[in-house]
């Protein structure tokens, strides 16, 4: 038993310090794009998110697999995001305001497309310790895993209170998590290799194989309305901050916490991420996949709507309900959506549907939604007009929100319309 928690306590300092690394950035780094004159370009840095999500996670899962151990590699992945990710972080202090584009962005890219295979790295390494010690994984991994989310708010709130929402030592921050974690890393249990026991193809490692599931009426129309929705994933991440830190301009909203401590508002948001994952067995086994994920797509609709009619003074409870009901549309849509798809597959096609679901949504999705999201945000804000008063700048962001609002009660009348739900019908590849 000591050594079994002894064990778990490893995978949760792991996982600690792997949401960390994200958290401290992830939602802050729009407001520093927009002080060093970055704002038209802030989709593109959450954007690359998605399109490096796409094939590095697939190609580290074929280096862990067949060569380098998954706790080693894990400690590689994040010794070189932590290198690039520092880089960034030093360049955009000696640049001060005169930072330029292509020099930040090719540092962070580089840091970034090692960062996300991590998190399936991570999962890899803790589901092997596991289950080599012969514990349950679903049993015992979950309360693991909140400590990743425990981590991304504390480094949320920690660059809030440090003052570095809106320079770039939040980058700093992350590049020494990182770094941490690369030298944790080699302290955890070994993960065996498989060499030359099974040949996998790049096509099959990334999940590709899997777009046969198009054939199927029902899963193409689910994974269609998984890339629509997924449109909406970073949408929040990338603008939600600059949006309320735009009130301090405002003399009546200048000194509201919401104004000041922009992060620390939006972490809430993740708060309630963390405890709607317990709703979900629930919600899925008495109203089916259809309910649930229309409550999910209503929950985005309320998400950008309250964005698009609070403020932090007086209206600022709805900002704190659109941060509440972050969890159900997230949470309902990313894991109720994995588990429609794990039992509509079979088991010899389970990782390469579960692939196609995260190109679907983190990554063409995701990737969608935030360019698109940053030309809505460039007409309404952006493009006003130098003596544009602050008055018209938050009425432009309002529109913007108010537009998101709009695009996902779209996407749930036509999924509502177009979605049928009946007995599933496990999809081989055959």
């Amino acid at each position: 038993m000591n050594n079994n928690l002894a064990l778990k306590s490893r995978f949760v300092v792991m996982n600690f310090l792997e949401f960390a690394v994200w958290g401290a950035y992830l939602t802050s780094m729009g407001s520093y794009l927009v002080n060093v004159g970055l704002a038209r370009d802030i989709a593109w840095f959450y954007a690359v998110q998605g399109v490096v999500s796409i094939f590095m996670p697939g190609l580290m899962g074929i280096i862990a697999d067949r060569w380098i151990p998954a706790q080693r590699l894990l400690g590689l992945c994040h010794l070189i995001a932590a290198v690039f990710m520092g880089a960034a972080g030093f360049y955009a202090l000696g640049a001060a305001e005169n930072v330029q584009m292509p020099i930040l962005f090719s540092l962070y890219t580089i840091s970034v497309a090692f960062y996300m295979p991590t998190l399936a790295l991570s999962n890899s390494v803790a589901f092997t310790g596991l289950t080599n010690a012969g514990m349950d994984t679903i049993r015992d991994f979950p309360p693991i895993r909140v400590f990743g989310t425990i981590g991304f708010i504390c480094t949320m709130v920690s660059v809030d209170l440090l003052g570095f929402q809106n320079t770039s030592n939040q980058f700093l921050v992350s590049a020494g998590l990182s770094l941490l974690l690369a030298l944790y890393a080699q302290s955890l249990p070994a993960c065996p290799t498989s060499k030359g026991e099974e040949k996998k193809s790049i096509v099959e490692a990334l999940g590709l194989n899997a777009f046969f599931l198009f054939k199927q009426k029902r899963m193409a129309i689910f994974f269609i309305f998984s890339m629509l929705l997924g449109v909406s994933l970073q949408i929040t991440n990338g603008f939600a901050n600059p949006y309320i830190q735009a009130y301090g301009h405002l003399p009546e909203f200048a000194d509201t916490f919401g104004a000041q401590h922009a992060n620390i508002l939006i972490s809430i948001s993740q708060i309630s991420e963390t405890c709607c994952i317990l709703l979900i067995p629930f919600f899925m086994k008495r109203f089916g996949i259809k309910t649930v994920m229309l409550i999910a797509m209503a929950a985005w609709v309320f998400r950008f709507g309250l964005f698009g009619i609070g403020n932090p003074g007086d209206g600022v409870w709805m900002f704190v309900l659109s941060m509440l009901v972050y969890g159900v549309a997230f949470d309902f849509f990313n894991i109720s959506g994995a588990l429609f798809v794990d039992r509509n597959t079979s088991p010899s096609i389970r990782s390469s549907a579960q692939g196609l679901f995260m190109i679907m949504t983190n990554g063409l999705g995701a990737t969608i939604g935030t360019l698109s999201a940053q030309q809505v945000i460039n007409h309404f804000v952006y493009d006003l007009p130098h003596t544009a008063t602050g008055l018209e700048v938050i009425a432009g962001w309002k529109m913007s929100w108010l537009i998101f609002a709009g695009y996902s009660l779209c996407v749930l009348l036509l999924f509502w319309l177009a979605f049928s739900e009946h007995k599933q019908v496990k999809v081989t590849d055959n």
